[in-house]
């Protein structure tokens, strides 16, 4: 298999550091261009799923504009430019819960929309949390700060609780994880 070329990129829309559109044309493997293929350009972002010392999840109940009701949420945030993955995970868990934790595992980095972009999130398992300040989260929605048994968890995932894809699978690969 051939991967697809790009010949031309235009932006179409600009809103800052959070959101471009680019006009992409693109050649396919057997030639064929296609000459008006959206790319979405979005900061990275990580999530993370962090256990406590004492192997409670460290998870928010909160809000997003996108999501319909309220939310189970691991930590996350955006990737500050020339920050790297691990110290934005650190720095966000520090910022939004006041924890700190000394055992971080990758879990993988994902394209968010294979064919349209929107940037690649980083997910991280952090074990070993312990609270070393006060919570410093810049977040607009409201949020509340919530620690969880394993078994609540795998319930909040089995009924649908968590309600962003990226949530799921973060939540789901760091199960896996703690199995293996």
């Amino acid at each position: 298999m051939q991967p697809w070329k790009t010949l031309s990129r235009r932006i179409v829309l600009d809103y800052s550091k959070f959101l471009v559109v680019e006009e992409h044309a693109v050649e396919l493997p057997d030639g064929h261009i296609i000459p008006n293929w959206p790319w979405v350009i979005t900061p990275d972002y990580v999530n993370i799923v962090a256990l406590t010392k004492e192997g409670d999840f460290l998870c928010f109940r909160q809000t997003k504009y996108g999501v319909d009701g309220v939310s189970f949420a691991p930590v996350g945030g955006y990737i500050e430019p020339g920050e790297e993955p691990l110290l934005a995970a650190q720095r966000e868990l520090l910022e939004e819960t006041g924890y700190a934790a000394p055992d971080w595992t990758y879990l993988g980095c994902y394209p968010v929309d294979g064919n349209r972009g929107a940037g690649n999130a980083y997910f991280f398992l952090a074990q070993g949390a312990n609270p070393v300040a006060p919570i410093d989260a810049d977040d607009l929605e409201e949020q509340e700060l919530h620690l969880l048994s394993r078994s609540e968890v795998e319930t909040a995932l089995d009924t649908g609780e968590f309600k962003s894809l990226p949530w799921v699978a973060v939540i789901a690969l760091a199960l896996r994880q703690l199995e293996a």
